[in-house]
This record gives structure tokens, sequence and C-alpha cells, in this order.
């Protein structure tokens, strides 16, 4: 698979994500539910705590990732969701180092919404990989 930036503003850069990208000669598709913190029962965790349920999020999006074969390096779209935008901004780093280390930053969309699946729940993120 070969990704090409399109980024006719820089702006997004700092935030981690490129406007689009053209996804070449891409052979499998993997298209994942959103994801949250949660623990393996599917019980919300770190109630309050939104670095802690991003992180969790980002950890519970790495292990569906695996499970059909890929990694963050394969994600080529991200939405995230939250309840809060202003108290998910301090802590986007967390989500913006892990792209970083996976040497992507494929397009994202950052919305704020009333609430989530459960009332606990913070933000939830969920991605398109291609391979």
């Amino acid at each position: 698979m070969q990704r090409t930036a399109v980024n006719p503003w820089p702006w997004s850069l700092q935030y981690a994500y490129n406007q689009a990208e053209v996804i070449e000669e891409a052979k499998r598709m993997l298209v994942c539910a959103g994801q949250t913190a949660t623990d393996a029962e599917g019980a919300p965790a770190h109630s309050g705590d939104m670095a802690a349920q991003l992180t969790l999020a980002l950890e519970n999006l790495d292990a569906v990732l695996a499970g059909g074969g890929m990694s963050l390096a394969d994600v080529v779209r991200l939405t995230i969701y939250t309840t809060d935008v202003d108290a998910l901004f301090p802590h986007y780093g967390i989500l913006a180092e892990r792209l970083a280390s996976a040497g992507v930053t494929p397009p994202a969309t950052l919305l704020g919404v009333t609430r989530l699946a459960f009332p606990d729940l913070l933000v939830e993120i969920d991605a398109t990989a291609v391979q």
C-alpha cells in the first residue's frame, strides 16, 4: 500500500493528521467499531479521567487492529468523539505520540457529542485501516 498526503494547508500537521491521503495498491481494509475505555468485560473504566480513558481507548484500538492482523501504522482514517473537547485537548498529545510512533498522520475528525454509550465514557475512537 502506498499513502500520499494531501495538505493544501499544513496547519493540521501540528495536530497529527493530514487533510487527506491518497491510498494506492491496498488489498485489505479493516473497519473498526468505536473503541472506548472499557475493560475486557465491556465495563467502563477510569471514570472522570480523560487521559486514562484516551490511553485505554487507544490500547483497545490496538487490540482490535492486531486481531485483524494490522496496527496503528495501517490506520488511514480516525474519528474521535468526546463529551468534552476542551478537556480532551490537554491530553491530545497521547494520541499524537502514538500516531507518530506508528509513523502515520491519518485524516481525522474530532467531534464533541452530548454523550457516549455509557454515561461515564468521555472519549471514543473509531478507525479504518488498510493494507
